[in-house]
């Protein structure tokens, strides 16, 4: 306890000590779990990922679904077609894109199986709504709503969900074999009709009544005028819950539940309330996550060749912003701005729900591998966009101009 208190207390003290704006902690609390469990004595043995997967794909489903929830909180409006067009090019071009990508490398350069590297695609493939909150908009009735956070909020409120039926997919190939006849019929009518209908038919449904139930008086207070924020998550595990039963997908539900029950009465306090209190929950399972996963990465880096380390940086510098580009081509944004949307695309913890979440379920060969490799590139991550990518977006916002640079003569 005094090892992740004092870790914590010193990632976050630290940068703003250093440097005149805060730069992400994320990946201090990555590099501090690391000494902390091999520079003190008497540290009990790191949670490895690779022996108890439950526990990480648990925490991590934890903390994933009641961000979602809080995200779709944070719509203050429901804006035209034109405003969601970007994020939906990058959820239905970018993301498959990404995932050929990857999956190609994995395969072809790492020498992955195909049910291998499909996985590796799908679990790295979404955005992490988790660690790129200053990248999107703001709290409720908070504003900030420009084109560039409302792209990358869409997305990573949508992409977590989204990435599912690949997971699925890498699953299929994993058990079934590589025969499309054998799991694509399957495949498309089930993991991706299906369960995608449902999660977004009866989060919105659900979001509505749970909003109406907020604000209904029945003769006493509203929940919205005496509730606690606690409400928040009692309607993520009931909207996550209920759809999971049915076979939907729940990251897709609880992020349009948060923005029905926001519909109800957009302007109310209660949700700038439920969202503080998911907010402070999320920020402290996630700080616990990623001092664990820091932990455990001495563990993982024997498996971690430069053909791994070659796809993740890849999908930073290479993968992502080429597959954004590409999917907002013909939108009309500024250069600035499409620039800044395909690069800043932060992996974190959904990646560490879905490697869990398919190590429970299938013995892959490449276990090991993926490990190290999701651990490696949620670092990087956290260290490359950690830097840049809050300032990025400001640039692309014109919040801040960047800085004029004259020739020398």
């Amino acid at each position: 306890m005094a090892a992740l208190g004092a870790s914590l207390l010193f990632a976050y003290w630290l940068p703003g000590a250093l440097f005149r704006r805060p730069a992400g902690s994320a990946a201090l609390i990555m590099i501090l779990g690391t000494l902390s469990y091999y520079a003190l004595p008497n540290m009990p043995e790191p949670l490895n990922p690779l022996h108890s997967p439950l526990i990480w794909e648990l925490t991590a489903e934890f903390v994933v679904i009641v961000v979602l929830f809080a995200t779709g909180l944070q719509f203050d409006k429901i804006p035209r077609w034109k405003t969601w067009q970007p994020s939906f090019r990058l959820l239905v071009i970018g993301m498959p894109l990404t995932i050929a990508s990857v999956a190609l490398l994995g395969w072809g350069w790492a020498g992955m199986t195909i049910a291998g590297a499909v996985t590796l695609g799908a679990v790295l493939a979404p955005t992490d709504p988790v660690l790129a909150g200053d990248v999107q908009i703001g709290p409720p009735n908070d504003g900030g709503e420009d084109p560039v956070r409302f792209t990358l909020t869409a997305e990573a409120g949508l992409n977590d969900g989204l990435a599912f039926p690949f997971v699925y997919l890498g699953l299929a190939l994993a058990s079934i074999g590589t025969d499309p006849t054998n799991w694509l019929t399957e495949w498309l009518l089930v993991d991706v009709v299906y369960r995608v209908s449902i999660g977004t038919i009866a989060g919105l449904g659900l979001g509505w009544l749970l909003g109406r139930m907020t604000f209904a008086s029945a003769g006493m207070a509203p929940l919205a005028d005496s509730g606690p924020g606690v409400i928040a998550l009692a309607s993520t595990f009931l909207c996550y819950g209920l759809v999971e039963l049915v076979e939907g997908y729940g990251f897709l539900a609880v992020f349009f539940a948060g923005v029905m029950c926001r519909r109800v009465d957009a302007n109310h306090a209660v949700h700038a309330r439920m969202y503080a209190f998911a907010h402070s929950i999320e920020q402290a399972l996630t700080a616990f996550l990623l001092f664990a996963l820091g932990s455990v990465l001495p563990l993982l880096w024997p498996y971690v060749d430069w053909r791994y380390s070659t796809i993740g940086i890849s999908l930073i510098f290479i993968i992502r912003p080429l597959a954004g580009l590409i999917s907002l081509v013909g939108v009309k944004l500024p250069l600035m701005a499409k620039l800044a949307i395909s690069f800043v695309g932060v992996r974190g913890i959904g990646s560490l729900f879905y490697l869990g979440y398919v190590s429970e379920r299938m013995d892959f060969i490449n276990k090991e591998q993926l490990w190290s490799l999701v651990a490696f590139t949620i670092f990087a991550s956290t260290v490359i966009h950690g830097a840049t990518a809050a300032l990025l977006v400001r640039y692309a916002t014109g919040e801040e101009q960047p800085p004029k640079i004259s020739p020398s003569w």
